[in-house]
């Protein structure tokens, strides 16, 4: 990866380029005057330390350089994904008219059939489809389109494989979702954050104060008769300043973004994954978040002297013919639970299935001369009450207890020769996702406080939040629930993250300082959040908050590294410039460097070869473990405080073993 990313390294030393990097300019600066001194009054030790000033700002480029060009590899398999296509555009007397895709308006309706490709980003508004969106998330299932709903948005240079959809154009050519993506993930469009500018400005000043430091030293040389050339002045200068972290600081930014592209995240903001590492409240949906999102059988318990195979068996047949997941997991209960065989409709042809429908708020089966019915309390029991029958008594406390529990009760009844009675009830749960607990007691320990929203009632949602975990939860929440809780969180001073696909999902993720829309979703809502979800998985909200977290660590690490290494930088160079005249500095000499010229080389080229020694971290990022703040302080000057103390010494001490049999460095 370095050796690719080298070409674009050498590109960035351009002035212009390399101006907004302070740090690394003024090295260059210096590498340029010194250039200029080796040319006129050349000699070893000044070509030494011309090449390694040189090799610093290029390994500083390189870092950058590498940072961007992992993701110039998706960028390019995004680009491929635009090809020139033609629109199929209405017009206004009902009829079509062939134009390019990048003649199309905002507004324009396109019409897109089977085969053919969407020639821009918009909603459908009629019409519903199988697209294929492999393009930019990398999946190869098709996913549904459809008008009127929560996933109406498609995106340009996906494909139709059924149907015909009519698509209404929401953006302007070179701006489509795609656009921006390449856009991003190259790197061309990333802003640096308000944290990265503060700390820019801390390198700049600190570049500053050394630079005033180190024009005086001429001065105060000559006091001590003692003679610095320029190049040893810039060679002290370019080890005084941190040029550790001023080489990284933009890699780790760019990487930071890139781990988030890679998990299929597309952050619309550097600002965005920067607020991810600072968030203090999750907002999280119970169902397809917290829950499987599909609600599963989990018992059946029987009333009135029913045998427990008597209900399974009742059960089993009501839903042959029930194809949602719920009656899916009640054949597999009564199958896997009860012994029962699997049966299929089709053993059974003078059966009648009786479908479920709103009104009735039931389904079932007549076969055999039995009528059985599953569905609602309040409907079954009704309809028990019109054959004749009652039910027993402790029907309504099991419903009462599943239902308090979280839960939700099916009662089970048939009705043979006339006389009708309840069998019993089918609990139905949500099913928390495995390992949720756990994941929310890292975000605890993080300082991190989780909060579930459902629409669920009260009960229901009380039961769920303490099974999975959670710190707290809002109950049948409307949108404007959403938008008051999040703006009660911020008026504490708390950032706030939530996922959302709707467009009544779109106010509060504009609300909160991290919003995550899934791809999935509406327009509005991809136009609301700061970032986007390819795979539409509303976990993954936890997944982003712990490389937002990782990014500011590995900022923080390598800032601290970088202030450590300089402290044993002036050990080196510092001595070794005035210890003849001022024997006393001698004792600062710890490291008993050969000579004043081999000092100052050894400590040039360890500062190069430091940064691309970092580099991979700086690409990678420092390992996250979910702990309180003052751990991870703690962790943080152990390792990268004193290591950065450490590493220097011995390094700088062998490059100094090395450098002293160099003649002319002796």
């Amino acid at each position: 990866m370095l050796l690719t990313s080298l070409p674009d390294a050498l590109r960035k030393l351009d002035p212009r380029v390399m101006v907004k990097n302070p740090v690394m300019f003024v090295v260059e600066v210096g590498a340029v005057a010194a250039t200029t001194l080796a040319v006129t009054d050349p000699g070893v030790f000044v070509w030494w330390i011309v090449v390694w000033l040189w090799l610093t700002v290029v390994f500083a480029n390189l870092a950058e350089a590498a940072a961007e060009g992992r993701g110039k590899a998706q960028a390019e398999t995004l680009r491929r994904s635009k090809t020139e296509t033609t629109a199929r555009r209405l017009t206004g007397d009902g009829g079509e008219e062939e134009v390019p895709a990048t003649a199309l308006k905002l507004g324009d309706l396109v019409v897109v059939e089977a085969g053919q490709v969407i020639p821009g980003d918009g909603d459908v508004v009629e019409g519903v489809a199988s697209v294929d969106e492999s393009a930019i998330t990398g999946e190869s299932a098709p996913v549904i389109r459809e008008s009127g709903g929560d996933r109406s948005a498609v995106t340009g240079g996906t494909k139709v494989l059924s149907d015909r959809i009519v698509v209404k154009i929401t953006t302007k050519p070179g701006e489509s979702f795609i656009d921006r993506m390449i856009a991003l993930v190259e790197g061309a469009s990333r802003q640096k954050t308000p944290n990265e500018i503060a700390l820019n400005i801390l390198l700049a000043g600190l570049t500053i104060v050394f630079l005033v430091a180190t024009v005086t030293l001429p001065t105060f040389a000559a006091y001590a008769n003692t003679e610095l050339s320029l190049v040893v002045l810039v060679a002290l200068l370019v080890c005084l300043i941190p040029t550790t972290i001023g080489a990284l600081l933009s890699a780790i930014g760019i990487a930071g973004m890139d781990r988030l592209v890679r998990r299929n995240v597309l952050a619309l903001s550097g600002r965005a994954v920067e607020a991810a590492g600072d968030v203090n409240t999750l907002l999280l949906d119970k169902t397809g978040t917290i829950t499987l999102g599909n609600r599963q059988a989990a018992e059946f318990v029987p009333v009135g002297g029913v045998a427990d195979a008597e209900l399974a068996d009742a059960a089993q047949l009501s839903s042959l013919a029930d194809e949602t997941p719920e009656g899916r997991s009640i054949v597999v209960l009564a199958k896997t639970g009860y012994g029962l065989r699997e049966r299929h409709t089709g053993e059974l042809p003078q059966a009648t299935f009786v479908e479920f429908t709103a009104q009735t708020r039931m389904s079932g089966v007549d076969v055999d001369g039995r009528l059985i019915r599953k569905g609602a309390a309040g409907a079954v029991d009704g309809w028990i009450h019109a054959r004749g029958g009652s039910t027993d008594p402790r029907l309504g406390e099991l419903v009462d207890g599943i239902s308090a529990s979280g839960g939700t009760p099916l009662v089970v009844a048939e009705s043979v020769d006339g006389t009708a009675r309840a069998l019993g009830v089918i609990h139905l749960k949500d099913v928390v996702k495995h390992g949720m607990r756990e994941r929310f007691g890292q975000l605890r320990s993080m300082g991190i406080r989780t909060v579930m929203i459902t629409g669920d009632n009260a009960l229901t949602a009380k039961a769920i939040a303490e099974e999975a975990g959670v710190d707290d939860f809002l109950a049948e929440a409307t949108p404007e629930d959403k938008m008051a809780l999040i703006k009660q969180e911020q008026e504490g001073g708390r950032l706030v993250a939530m996922t959302g696909d709707g467009t009544n999902d779109a106010p509060a993720l504009a609300q909160a300082d991290v919003g995550v829309a899934m791809n999935s979703g509406t327009s509005a809502a991809k136009e609301a959040g700061n970032m986007v979800d390819l795979d539409s998985d509303p976990t993954k909200l936890i997944e982003i908050v712990e490389i937002g977290k990782q990014l500011l660590i590995t900022r923080g690490s390598l800032t601290t590294f970088s202030i450590a290494n300089d402290v044993a930088k002036y050990f080196a160079i510092l001595p070794a410039l005035f210890a003849t005249a001022y024997p006393g500095l001698d004792r600062l000499n710890v490291m008993r460097l050969h000579s004043p010229e081999s000092a100052i080389v050894s400590a040039i080229v360890f500062n190069a070869l430091v940064i691309v020694a970092l580099v991979p971290l700086a690409l990678r990022g420092v390992r996250y473990r979910p702990s309180s703040a003052s751990a991870m302080l703690r962790r943080n000057l152990l390792v990268y405080g004193v290591g950065g103390l450490v590493t220097p010494f011995v390094g700088i001490k062998i490059l100094d073993l090395v450098i002293s049999l160099v003649p002319g460095l002796r």
